[in-house]
């Protein structure tokens, strides 16, 4: 391993290198350190409910540590985001195995366990085609593993819900680790994960304050058309804004690409939102987990993000190149 990739994998040194990171990094700080007096102000003129300003209140708290797991890995270097992404679509599938029932089946959790584990793999050698594999890979594994058992009642249900939980936790947000493979991993990383929780934030101030008719009501009533398209404007502005300086000098600089980018990112994170929606709606839960205050479990938390990281890796790739061509490859297999 030669200093380039050990600096790109634990180069913390270079953490504020970018300006972008700089900016993000510091409005960020100052959003958490405004927030407490904003809802207190909303709460002391009635602007809100009691109920919504206890809601806020417990959000915040949450969002003081979510912050440090979300942007510290980026800071520390590319080999801390893979370790963190693995962690984290194993803790999101794990909620998804118990709130469907798949959790009774042990063999399916294993090769997910496995596959997630894969992922990290390849995301750390940075062997792109593995880790392109490894989603027919899994999901062959997951549709013969049980064949053993001779059982077949259940076996549609559960081989699809084994499919379905990597595809969605593992290999879907396992891209954010492929992508800190590029040498702009930091940047666009948080441009990734900033524009995604702030979409979901955009919608639901825009919808309080300002909507009123139901986007799709059978499946999340509390979300409106006027919250969908407002945060799909701003969001995309927001896009737009950070777009110009992380992708200076290349093909993405122009304004028409980061208008497509702004809009898959807010369009897919809504989308992906809805998903996990009707999936809690389908099975009657509110929550998928509890270990998030005001906001409920892991995937209540990422669940925009479940379809965001590949359309964006694959975009970009499309746009500019494979991402991560500019760095080393098979950094322990060779190559």
């Amino acid at each position: 391993m030669n200093s380039a990739t050990w600096q790109q994998l634990f180069g913390w040194r270079t953490a504020f290198d970018h300006p972008v990171t700089v900016g993000a990094v510091t409005g960020i700080l100052a959003a958490l350190a405004i927030a407490p007096l904003a809802i207190h102000a909303l709460s002391r003129f009635n602007v809100i409910s009691p109920k919504l300003h206890e809601e806020l209140w417990l959000r915040w708290k949450s969002w003081l540590w979510l912050t440090a797991v979300m942007v510290g890995p980026i800071l520390l270097g590319a080999a801390w985001v893979m370790i963190a992404v693995a962690v984290l679509s194993w803790f999101c599938f794990q909620e998804f195995a118990r709130a469907t029932g798949l959790f009774r089946e042990f063999p399916i959790i294993a090769v997910v366990m496995v596959g997630i584990f894969a992922l990290l793999i390849a995301n750390v050698d940075h062997c792109d085609r593995m880790y392109f594999s490894l989603a027919a890979l899994t999901s062959g594994v997951i549709a013969v593993v049980t064949l053993p058992e001779n059982r077949p009642q259940g076996y549609l249900q559960r081989v699809a819900l084994g499919i379905v939980g990597f595809l969605l936790f593992g290999y879907s947000i396992g891209y954010l680790g492929l992508m800190a493979n590029d040498s702009r991993y930091r940047p666009l990383l948080i441009l990734v994960l900033l524009s995604v929780e702030l979409n979901d934030i955009f919608a639901f101030c825009v919808g309080k304050f300002f909507g009123s008719r139901r986007l799709l009501s059978n499946i999340s009533p509390g979300k409106t058309v006027v919250g969908s398209v407002g945060a799909l404007v701003l969001t995309t502005g927001l896009v737009i804004w950070m777009g110009k300086s992380i992708f200076a000098g290349t093909a993405m600089e122009n304004y028409f690409s980061l208008l497509k980018l702004g809009l898959l990112i807010s369009l897919l994170g809504q989308l992906g939102d809805l998903i996990l929606s009707a999936i809690k709606r389908d099975i009657g839960v509110k929550d998928l987990g509890v270990c998030i205050a005001g906001h409920g479990g892991w995937l209540d938390r990422f669940d925009s993000l479940v379809l965001v990281p590949p359309a964006v890796y694959h975009f970009l790739s499309y746009e500019l190149g494979p991402l991560g061509q500019d760095q080393a490859a098979r950094i322990f297999t060779g190559g």
